[in-house]
């Protein structure tokens, strides 16, 4: 472990290095706006190799304490020559990818299930077993007399909904005994979407109007990167559980039931050319339901893409361009997120691009209003 003078002495050299590479480089910093950003990771690059080999030195058995207190041989006479600690590990530095990805696979799950997937094969089903459809052999007719044969199996839509509710904050159900709904989700996923696409906004105006092309944008990666952060602290407690396991089953049942859908003799039924054109057919049909497949369809499938970006080390990047190229990723997804969100009225239509109002989204308690259809 480094002295109390040896740490003092290593900030103020390299603050002294670092005005020193400015004033000497400053036409070329001017001209060259990346150099700087290579420059002050190289600096911060050193630091970082100083701390981490400071890491590795054998602590003293009292951590230095004795030294401190004046005990012992080895008992400082100035503050100088105690034992100093550089700090502990950041907290955003640890990253669970698997459980992310989990969150994001029962995201897509939940927008399906919205978009009334299940709904529509078990209504299928019951006109089946009512004999009320023309359908009597075929896959889709022997998929639909298998489908919930394994119910016992399976995960059921209580226990579903009840997940929903845990991890999303989504519907309003009763969450499993001992937990609490995840209530801030909504609005943070929101936010980061904003701010993602806020910067791509940005860039695409100061690309417009910069003189030269290898200026900064006006984009801001603090911002995006907080929100991220934030998005990512909060999925961090609330992906624990079957989470993992549940999601893996589901997208089973899923597969399954789109095949179902997607079979010859239920397309001929309904004169469908897909299974999205079943779903629709018979949320029309049977259940005096509104059709909302193509932008859930869009949001489950961007929504999914952004939170497995998240699940990655790219949002702890603070390299200017580095960060820039790797957000490039879901640039899209997060403005067809927005977009599909503002179709079924969950954000109000372009607030957060209005000038003035710091990209605010819907309330929380206005947001949920399209999203209290289960009732567990």
């Amino acid at each position: 472990m480094t002295t109390t003078q040896d740490y003092h002495d290593l900030f103020d050299r390299t603050g002294a290095l670092r005005e020193t590479l400015v004033d000497r480089l400053a036409p070329q910093l001017i001209q060259n706006p990346q150099l700087a950003d290579a420059l002050i990771r190289y600096l911060d690059s050193l630091v970082d190799g100083v701390v981490a080999a400071d890491a590795q030195i054998p602590l003293p058995p009292d951590g230095g304490l004795a030294q401190l207190a004046g005990v012992g041989p080895d008992a400082a006479d100035t503050l100088g020559i105690s034992q100093m600690p550089y700090g502990v590990a950041h907290y955003d530095e640890e990253v669970t990818s698997e459980r992310l990805l989990a969150v994001g696979d029962l995201y897509y799950i939940y927008q399906h299930e919205r978009a009334g997937v299940f709904d529509a094969v078990l209504k299928l089903q019951e006109l089946f077993k009512a004999g009320s459809v023309r359908l009597s052999s075929g896959d889709g007719a022997f998929g639909l007399y298998q489908f919930d044969r394994r119910q016992v199996l399976r995960y059921t839509k209580r226990d579903r909904v009840q997940a929903y509710r845990r991890v999303l904050g989504y519907t309003k159900a009763t969450p499993p005994p001992g937990s609490q709904p995840n209530q801030e989700f909504h609005r943070l996923f929101q936010q980061f979407m904003v701010q993602v696409a806020r910067f791509f906004r940005d860039k695409r105006i100061s690309d417009v109007i910069r003189s030269q092309a290898n200026d900064p944008s006006f984009g801001s990666i603090a911002v995006v990167r907080r929100a991220g952060l934030d998005l990512r602290h909060n999925l961090k407690h609330a992906s624990y559980g079957h989470i993992n396991v549940l999601r893996v089953e589901v997208l089973q049942l899923l597969d399954e039931a789109f095949r179902i859908l997607d079979s010859p003799d239920i397309e001929r039924l309904f004169g469908a050319d897909n299974a999205w054109d079943v779903i629709e057919e018979i949320m029309q049909r049977y259940l005096n339901r509104p059709i909302t497949a193509s932008p859930r369809s869009r949001m489950a499938v961007a929504g999914r893409d952004v939170l497995r970006w998240l699940a990655q080390r790219h949002i702890l990047n603070t390299t200017r361009s580095e960060f820039e190229a790797l957000l490039l990723d879901i640039a899209d997804e997060a403005e067809e997120w927005l977009t599909s969100a503002e179709s079924l009225s969950i954000t109000q239509p372009r607030l957060w691009e209005k000038p003035g109002q710091n990209g605010r989204v819907l309330p929380r308690v206005q947001a949920t209003e399209w999203e209290n259809e289960f009732t567990g």
